[in-house]
């Protein structure tokens, strides 16, 4: 699924970003684009940067 339209960047890409240490949108917008321009998609990028990670813990906020 595309989080961001503006840059192409699907929920995978966020994830990835989010796995390799980004803990901020700031973050995830400089590993890959994702709520860097129009900024609509943030909220959905700051909703997956809450969600619990795959091994069940949830990321701080």
């Amino acid at each position: 699924m595309f989080v961001c339209l503006c840059n192409g960047v699907t929920s995978q890409t966020v994830t990835e970003a989010v796995e390799a240490g980004a803990c901020t949108t700031k973050d995830v917008a400089q590993a890959c684009g994702a709520g860097a321009d129009c900024g609509r998609c943030r909220r959905t990028v700051q909703a997956m940067l809450r969600s619990p990670n795959p091994n069940g813990e949830t990321r701080p906020s």
